[in-house]
Protein backbone atom coordinates (compact mmCIF):
# COMPACT_ATOMS: atom_id res chain seq x y z
CA UNK A 1 0.00 0.00 0.00
CA UNK A 2 3.04 2.54 0.56
CA UNK A 3 4.33 2.05 -2.48
CA UNK A 4 1.22 2.83 -4.26
CA UNK A 5 0.74 6.40 -2.25
CA UNK A 6 1.86 9.61 -3.69
CA UNK A 7 2.93 12.24 -1.10
CA UNK A 8 1.34 15.67 -2.84
CA UNK A 9 3.36 18.66 -1.18
CA UNK A 10 1.09 21.33 0.61
CA UNK A 11 -0.55 24.09 -1.61
CA UNK A 12 -0.57 21.43 -4.90
CA UNK A 13 -3.12 21.76 -7.20
CA UNK A 14 -2.96 18.12 -8.62
CA UNK A 15 -6.17 15.87 -7.00
CA UNK A 16 -7.70 19.45 -6.93
CA UNK A 17 -10.31 18.34 -9.30
CA UNK A 18 -11.72 20.39 -12.27
CA UNK A 19 -11.86 24.17 -12.11
CA UNK A 20 -14.27 25.96 -11.09
CA UNK A 21 -16.57 28.01 -13.81
CA UNK A 22 -15.93 31.19 -13.75
CA UNK A 23 -19.18 33.07 -16.00
CA UNK A 24 -17.98 36.55 -16.09
CA UNK A 25 -14.18 35.67 -17.64
CA UNK A 26 -15.87 32.87 -19.87
CA UNK A 27 -18.03 35.68 -21.14
CA UNK A 28 -15.27 38.52 -21.42
CA UNK A 29 -13.10 35.81 -23.73
CA UNK A 30 -16.27 34.68 -25.72
CA UNK A 31 -18.26 37.94 -26.43
CA UNK A 32 -15.73 38.80 -28.64
CA UNK A 33 -15.57 35.30 -30.30
CA UNK A 34 -19.56 35.91 -30.91
CA UNK A 35 -19.44 39.68 -31.87
CA UNK A 36 -16.78 38.71 -34.82
CA UNK A 37 -18.28 35.21 -36.13
CA UNK A 38 -22.12 37.36 -36.32
CA UNK A 39 -20.12 40.26 -38.31
CA UNK A 40 -18.74 37.70 -40.85
CA UNK A 41 -21.72 35.75 -41.35
CA UNK A 42 -24.37 38.74 -41.01
CA UNK A 43 -26.64 38.90 -44.14
CA UNK A 44 -27.89 41.92 -45.55
CA UNK A 45 -31.82 42.35 -44.65
CA UNK A 46 -33.23 43.17 -47.36
CA UNK A 47 -31.40 39.93 -49.37
CA UNK A 48 -32.37 38.45 -46.00
CA UNK A 49 -35.82 39.15 -46.39
CA UNK A 50 -36.64 38.37 -49.96
CA UNK A 51 -34.19 34.93 -49.24
CA UNK A 52 -36.93 34.18 -46.63
CA UNK A 53 -39.92 35.11 -47.73
CA UNK A 54 -39.35 32.84 -51.38
CA UNK A 55 -38.30 29.67 -49.19
CA UNK A 56 -37.93 29.63 -45.67
CA UNK A 57 -36.25 26.25 -45.20
CA UNK A 58 -33.66 27.10 -48.28
CA UNK A 59 -32.67 30.58 -46.51
CA UNK A 60 -32.77 28.98 -42.93
CA UNK A 61 -29.58 26.58 -44.58
CA UNK A 62 -28.23 29.32 -46.83
CA UNK A 63 -28.07 32.09 -43.84
CA UNK A 64 -28.56 29.97 -40.70
CA UNK A 65 -27.23 27.91 -37.85
CA UNK A 66 -29.21 24.64 -37.11
CA UNK A 67 -29.70 24.48 -32.91
CA UNK A 68 -31.75 22.21 -30.67
CA UNK A 69 -30.96 19.30 -33.19
CA UNK A 70 -32.11 20.88 -36.04
CA UNK A 71 -35.50 22.50 -33.53
CA UNK A 72 -34.17 25.76 -34.51
CA UNK A 73 -32.20 28.17 -36.25
CA UNK A 74 -30.07 31.10 -35.43
CA UNK A 75 -29.68 34.04 -38.12
CA UNK A 76 -27.07 36.52 -38.17
CA UNK A 77 -28.42 39.74 -39.94
CA UNK A 78 -27.45 43.49 -40.54
CA UNK A 79 -29.31 46.28 -41.29
CA UNK A 80 -29.49 50.17 -40.34
CA UNK A 81 -32.92 51.50 -39.41
CA UNK A 82 -34.53 54.58 -37.02
CA UNK A 83 -35.17 53.09 -33.87
CA UNK A 84 -39.07 53.40 -32.50
CA UNK A 85 -40.01 54.43 -28.81
CA UNK A 86 -37.14 52.28 -26.64
CA UNK A 87 -39.81 50.75 -23.89
CA UNK A 88 -38.67 50.42 -20.41
CA UNK A 89 -38.13 46.50 -21.22
CA UNK A 90 -38.17 44.27 -24.08
CA UNK A 91 -37.90 44.96 -28.17
CA UNK A 92 -37.70 47.58 -29.86
CA UNK A 93 -39.07 48.19 -32.85
CA UNK A 94 -37.02 49.79 -35.65
CA UNK A 95 -38.10 51.04 -38.90
CA UNK A 96 -35.26 49.68 -41.80
CA UNK A 97 -36.02 50.89 -45.62
CA UNK A 98 -36.01 47.96 -48.00
CA UNK A 99 -38.00 45.53 -46.18
CA UNK A 100 -41.45 44.36 -47.19
CA UNK A 101 -43.93 46.58 -45.34
CA UNK A 102 -45.29 43.78 -43.46
CA UNK A 103 -42.00 43.04 -42.17
CA UNK A 104 -41.42 43.02 -38.46
CA UNK A 105 -38.15 43.98 -36.76
CA UNK A 106 -37.58 44.50 -33.24
CA UNK A 107 -34.48 44.83 -31.21
CA UNK A 108 -33.11 44.15 -27.97
CA UNK A 109 -31.47 47.26 -26.16
CA UNK A 110 -31.99 46.13 -22.78
CA UNK A 111 -31.75 47.00 -19.67
CA UNK A 112 -32.48 43.03 -20.00
CA UNK A 113 -31.04 40.86 -22.44
CA UNK A 114 -33.10 37.28 -22.81
CA UNK A 115 -32.23 34.40 -24.03
CA UNK A 116 -29.55 32.82 -25.91
CA UNK A 117 -29.30 33.58 -29.21
CA UNK A 118 -26.14 35.54 -29.03
CA UNK A 119 -24.54 32.49 -27.60
CA UNK A 120 -26.09 29.98 -30.01
CA UNK A 121 -25.11 32.34 -33.16
CA UNK A 122 -22.22 30.08 -34.27
CA UNK A 123 -23.95 26.60 -33.14
CA UNK A 124 -20.20 25.29 -31.57
CA UNK A 125 -21.25 26.45 -28.00
CA UNK A 126 -22.73 23.15 -26.49
CA UNK A 127 -23.96 22.01 -23.32
CA UNK A 128 -21.25 18.69 -23.32
CA UNK A 129 -18.84 21.23 -23.07
CA UNK A 130 -19.87 22.02 -19.88
CA UNK A 131 -20.46 20.24 -16.44
CA UNK A 132 -24.45 21.06 -16.37
CA UNK A 133 -27.58 22.67 -17.67
CA UNK A 134 -26.53 25.69 -15.22
CA UNK A 135 -23.29 26.20 -16.88
CA UNK A 136 -24.28 26.64 -20.07
CA UNK A 137 -27.16 28.89 -18.85
CA UNK A 138 -24.52 31.11 -17.52
CA UNK A 139 -22.44 31.34 -20.24
CA UNK A 140 -25.21 32.73 -21.96
CA UNK A 141 -26.11 35.11 -19.49
CA UNK A 142 -22.41 36.10 -19.18
CA UNK A 143 -22.28 36.80 -23.10
CA UNK A 144 -25.24 38.80 -22.62
CA UNK A 145 -23.81 40.57 -19.70
CA UNK A 146 -20.86 41.54 -22.07
CA UNK A 147 -23.61 42.64 -24.15
CA UNK A 148 -25.55 44.64 -21.83
CA UNK A 149 -22.26 47.27 -21.38
CA UNK A 150 -21.60 47.79 -25.56
CA UNK A 151 -25.45 49.00 -25.44
CA UNK A 152 -24.95 51.09 -22.31
CA UNK A 153 -21.76 52.78 -23.72
CA UNK A 154 -23.87 52.95 -27.14
CA UNK A 155 -27.00 55.20 -24.71
CA UNK A 156 -29.78 52.38 -25.89
CA UNK A 157 -32.05 54.22 -23.53
CA UNK A 158 -31.82 57.28 -25.06
CA UNK A 159 -32.03 55.79 -28.98
CA UNK A 160 -35.64 56.69 -29.92
CA UNK A 161 -35.23 58.60 -33.48
CA UNK A 162 -31.61 57.64 -33.88
CA UNK A 163 -30.38 55.87 -37.05
CA UNK A 164 -28.51 52.37 -36.20
CA UNK A 165 -26.23 50.15 -37.69
CA UNK A 166 -26.70 46.72 -36.07
CA UNK A 167 -25.40 43.10 -36.70
CA UNK A 168 -26.86 41.27 -34.27
CA UNK A 169 -28.70 37.57 -34.61
CA UNK A 170 -32.36 36.56 -34.44
CA UNK A 171 -34.58 32.82 -34.18
CA UNK A 172 -36.02 32.12 -37.01
CA UNK A 173 -39.44 30.99 -36.16
CA UNK A 174 -41.72 33.49 -37.95
CA UNK A 175 -40.37 35.30 -41.18
CA UNK A 176 -42.39 38.15 -40.22
CA UNK A 177 -41.13 39.04 -36.90
CA UNK A 178 -37.50 39.14 -35.99
CA UNK A 179 -36.46 39.96 -32.49
CA UNK A 180 -32.99 40.41 -32.85
CA UNK A 181 -30.05 40.58 -30.10
CA UNK A 182 -27.30 42.54 -31.52
CA UNK A 183 -23.57 41.84 -31.47
CA UNK A 184 -22.67 45.44 -32.39
CA UNK A 185 -24.68 48.66 -32.70
CA UNK A 186 -23.21 52.04 -34.14
CA UNK A 187 -24.99 55.00 -34.11
CA UNK A 188 -24.84 57.02 -36.83
CA UNK A 189 -24.36 61.16 -36.09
Amino acid sequence: MFLGTKVVPAGSTLGAGPATFDASTYGKKQFPIQQKYVEAHAADAAALAVAINSDQTAAAKKYGVSINSGASTIVAVKLTGVVGTVPAAGFTPITVSGLPTDQVVAVQLGPAITGTDLRDATGKIELGQFENQIQFQDAGTAINEELKAVLKKAGAPDLTGKTIVITGVFQLINPKLWNITPATLEVQP
